[in-house]
């Protein structure tokens, strides 16, 4: 370290005079010690403030800028040199320097800018301001077809260079995006796919820049879903195949790109890890086998991608799905359950699986996870039936199937994800009569729903459970099940839920509640009167920015709430007339006729 201080001492004397052989001792014994300790020669180069002298020996004319660059590029391996390198103005110089046409000065300017951009919210700066990320990918495109050792090294360390530039800054990542670094990068993979490292950087950089949504079109554009695929195949490690994983999920995020994945046959090296991982229990196989299932789910959320692998419930790619459902793998029920659900986007599919048998698979699966089981399961079983029943002609099949009876047997879930498509599916399935009476009969559900009614911290429970509440009285129009819901305490949150936001919601409210005052006033009457309910059916009627459809329902519920003494007495109260009287001229005809209707009776009674 003593000869360090005098080469350093030396050295600023000689980068003055610029005495080219004693110079390049110099900036040799530097790049010794450097090799030797990193870290305290570092520290000893910053405290001398000799790096403000590099600056001029990295101009184009010096000999020894190559050498100049490399010690920059290894000081730069530490993080507290990474500014002072900024502020001694070597960043400008550095990206001039990639204007030469030497290969040597080339990989050590690059990887010195590279190293002073790692984790340097400054070095990007400085680097974006002198222009080095455009210079960079030119280079690339022009060095992209030349496959000697040599040129593939530049090219490793320029992407490298590019990625410090960039990881995890959106904005440096989009000016590298409209620069086009996309398809050089593309064309990149296809022809250094045998050399590994490149190929490494180039997965890296897709990594990085496949977060953004702006690059999905782009790489849209490219053939990188035939590139990745070709490449998977070729991969047998865990940790490569794994890196194509983490490029490939946020890819497959994109619909075309999905498309492009499946004709490239993605699907059956998925199905391939499947089936060779499905008995191990090595960790490194559970995991590939957890991402290539969950892969395979994210290709079907794509409308053409899915229907293609479906191929009339025909395909070999759908056949397969279906038997990781009676699997004993939780993973591979996981993703069965969740690639039915996904298949099950358009009717004719739902009824094809229906008539194939699908729902007793389903339900079998479900009974197999029903004490202690696994949630994940559980949620997407009940999500693939919630899809299967929405098609009219599935419901009685399904129901006849036994569906309800599997369903209700999650009632007591504590999981909201879970509680929530038990509700959804129960909904899609009670359009007939029968089935709503025999629900709404049910005290244990009945309860449960006015429970959950009150699920403040999960909105989906909380609005699925009024829904099916206000669906078990518009579908059954049964005296009985109005009863089950007033002794159980449901009528304060259907007027509740006649304030929602959503108007498919109010308006559902206000049907199932004029049934109610139909059907069953002198049972719920107490329940309307302390819920409320006159008061806001006057707040909603006077309130300009309700629907036609919840004032014209919200009339058809005063008149029918007139045959109850109480409420007929906080209606007169109200001032109802005023409100209705200004209706009859409503632009929507529907409306107006309500209220004149409306007017009469209130007039009549009063």
């Amino acid at each position: 370290m003593d000869n360090l201080s005098d080469t350093l001492k030396k050295l600023k004397i000689t980068a003055v005079d610029k005495t080219e052989d004693s110079l390049e001792g110099c900036l040799d014994c530097l790049l010794q010690a450097l090799a030797q300790n990193n870290t305290e020669t570092s520290e000893k180069i910053q405290a001398s403030g000799i790096l403000q002298l590099f600056a001029s020996l990295l101009t184009p004319q010096s000999s020894c800028k190559a050498k100049v660059a490399n010690i920059i590029a290894e000081v730069a391996k530490n993080e507290f040199m990474r500014i002072p390198c900024v502020d001694a103005g070597l960043i400008s110089p550095l990206v001039q320097l990639l204007n030469s046409k030497d290969q040597e000065v080339l990989l050590q300017t690059g990887r010195a800018l590279g190293n002073i951009c790692y984790d340097s919210h400054e070095g990007r700066s400085a680097v974006d301001q002198a222009g080095g990320a455009q210079i960079v990918i030119d280079h690339l495109r022009s060095l992209c077809s030349i496959t000697d050792p040599a040129n593939e090294k530049l090219l490793t360390v320029f992407c490298g260079m590019l990625m410090n530039y960039s990881n995890e800054n959106d904005s440096l990542q989009a000016q590298l995006i409209n620069m086009g670094v996309i398809p050089t990068l593309v064309k990149l993979l296809g022809i250094h796919c045998q050399n590994a490292a490149l190929t490494e950087m180039c997965l890296v950089a897709f990594g990085n820049l496949a977060e953004l949504e702006s690059s999905k079109e782009q790489f849209a554009s490219t053939n990188i879903a035939e590139e990745l695929v070709k490449l998977f195949k070729k991969q047998i490690e865990h940790d490569k195949r794994e890196m194509i994983f983490e490029v490939l999920a946020p890819l497959a995020e994109n619909d075309a790109i999905k498309l492009q994945l499946v004709e490239a046959g993605l699907v059956e090296c998925l199905l391939e890890i499947v089936q060779q991982k499905v008995d191990s229990d090595k960790e490194d196989d559970i995991t590939e086998l957890k991402t290539g299932s969950d892969l395979m789910v994210l290709l079907l959320l794509g409308d053409e991608s899915m229907q293609k692998l479906f191929e009339g419930g025909k395909g070999s790619v759908f056949q397969r799905v279906l038997s990781w459902i009676p699997s004993n793998n939780h993973q591979l029920q996981l993703a069965g359950a969740l690639a039915i659900a996904n298949f099950a986007r358009n009717d004719a599919n739902c009824i094809h699986m229906v008539d194939n048998g699908i729902v007793e698979k389903l339900m079998d699966l479900l009974d197999r996870h029903v004490e202690d089981g696994n949630v994940t399961v559980q949620h997407a079983a009940l999500s693939a039936l919630r899809n299967l029943a929405i098609p009219v002609i599935n419901k009685a099949k399904m129901l006849s199937a036994g569906v309800t009876e599997a369903v209700l047997k999650f009632l007591k879930s504590e999981m909201p994800p879970v509680q929530f498509k038990l509700l959804g599916t129960l909904r899609m399935l009670i359009d007939a009569q029968e089935a709503a009476e025999q629900l709404g009969k049910n005290v244990k559900l009945v309860e449960r729903l006015v429970e959950w009614c009150e699920a403040k911290d999960h909105a989906g429970v909380m609005g699925e459970s009024n829904r099916l509440l206000s669906a078990l009285i518009r579908h059954s129009k049964s005296k009985d099940v109005i009863k089950t819901i007033v002794q159980s305490g449901g009528i304060k949150h259907l007027v509740t839920m006649a304030t929602s936001e959503h108007v498919i919601m109010q308006n559902e409210a206000l049907v199932a509640l004029a049934l109610i005052a139909a059907l069953e006033l002198g049972t719920a009457e107490k329940d309307l009167e302390s819920a409320k309910l006159v008061q806001i059916l006057h707040r909603l009627l006077a309130d300009e920015r309700s629907a036609p459809e919840i004032k014209y329902n919200s009339m058809v519920l005063i008149c029918a709430l007139m045959g109850s003494e109480c409420l007929h007495k906080e209606v007169q109260d109200l001032a109802f007339l005023d409100v209705v009287s200004k209706l009859r001229s409503h632009e929507n005809k529907s409306v107006a006729q309500q209220a004149s209707l409306t007017e009469q009776r209130l007039t009549v009674e009063s």
